[in-house]
C-alpha cells in the first residue's frame, strides 16, 4: 500500500485516530508520521487515484482540519509516496526547506481568480475597436450577409481579434489585482477561461482583492470573473 500525503505540518501532530477520514471509498483514517520537528499528514492510498469530487473535497477537507491548529504545507491533489518510510526520510533530508516554506506561508491563504468573455459584450467591443472589421461586417450585411468565403474570412477574423483582445485582457486584471497580493502566480489551468491567476495573501486580507476585482468587471463589462478562495496555498508551495 502506498501512502497517500495531503501536507506538511510544523511541530509534533498528536494521533488523529478516527476523527479525521481522508481520500477512498470508503474513506481511510488520517495519521501524522512525526519526523523532528515537522510532520506530514498522510493516509493509506487507493489502489486506483482519481480525482474525484469526493476526494478533492476530502483532501481540502483533511488540510483545514489540521491547519485550524498549526502551520500546514498543503501538497496537490495526487501526492504519493511509495511507503511512510520514504516520506519520512524526505521531511528529513529537506527539513529547513520545508520549515522556510513554513514560515514564509504561515497565515497564508491563496485565491484563484478565472477570466472569461462574456461572448456578445466582446464581439461588440472588437467592432467598436476595429473600424475596418466594423465596416466589413457592415458591407457582409449590406450584402444579404456576403458569401461563404466572405463569411468564413469575417469569422476568422474575429477570432483572431477576440484572441488579441484576450492578451491584452489578461494584462489588464492581472496588472489590476496585482497590487492587492503578496506574490502573483499562474493558476491551474482549466478549459473556458482565458485566464487563471493564483494570489497570495494575509488570511484577513481578502477585501482589496474583491474590490479591485469588482472595480475591473464594472469598468470593463464584457469581462467576468470568477474568484475561489480562500485556499490553502497551493500554488506557492515550492517543489
Amino acid at each position: 500500500m502506498t501512502t497517500y500525503v495531503y501536507g506538511i505540518a510544523r511541530g509534533e501532530v498528536p494521533d488523529l485516530g478516527d476523527r479525521l477520514l481522508g481520500i477512498g471509498d470508503p474513506p481511510l483514517p488520517v495519521r501524522a508520521l512525526n519526523e523532528g520537528e515537522l510532520a506530514a499528514i498522510v493516509s493509506d492510498c487507493p489502489p486506483e487515484l482519481k480525482p474525484r469530487r469526493r476526494d478533492l473535497l476530502a483532501h481540502q477537507h483533511v488540510l483545514a482540519e489540521v491547519s485550524d491548529s498549526r502551520a500546514v504545507l498543503p501538497m496537490r491533489f495526487g501526492s504519493v509516496s511509495s511507503s511512510d518510510d520514504d516520506v519520512r526520510g524526505v521531511l528529513a533530508a529537506h527539513a529547513d526547506r520545508y520549515e522556510d516554506q513554513l514560515r514564509r506561508l504561515a497565515e497564508r491563504v491563496e485565491y484563484n481568480v478565472k477570466a472569461v468573455h462574456d461572448e456578445d459584450a466582446v464581439l461588440h467591443q472588437v467592432l467598436a475597436e476595429e473600424p475596418e472589421l466594423r465596416m466589413t461586417a457592415e458591407a457582409n450585411r449590406a450584402a444579404g450577409g456576403g458569401t461563404y468565403e466572405e463569411r468564413v474570412r469575417f469569422g476568422e477574423l474575429m477570432a483572431g481579434a477576440v484572441r488579441a483582445r484576450e492578451v491584452r485582457d489578461a494584462k489588464l486584471v492581472e496588472e489590476a489585482l496585482a497590487p492587492a497580493a503578496e506574490e502573483v502566480r499562474p493558476g491551474p489551468e482549466s478549459g473556458g477561461w482565458f485566464l487563471s491567476l493564483s494570489l497570495l495573501l494575509d488570511k484577513d486580507a481578502a477585501e482589496p482583492l474583491l474590490t479591485a476585482a469588482a472595480e475591473v468587471e464594472r469598468a470593463h463589462p464584457w469581462l467576468k470573473l470568477r474568484i475561489n478562495g480562500p485556499l490553502p496555498p497551493y500554488s506557492f508551495v515550492e517543489s
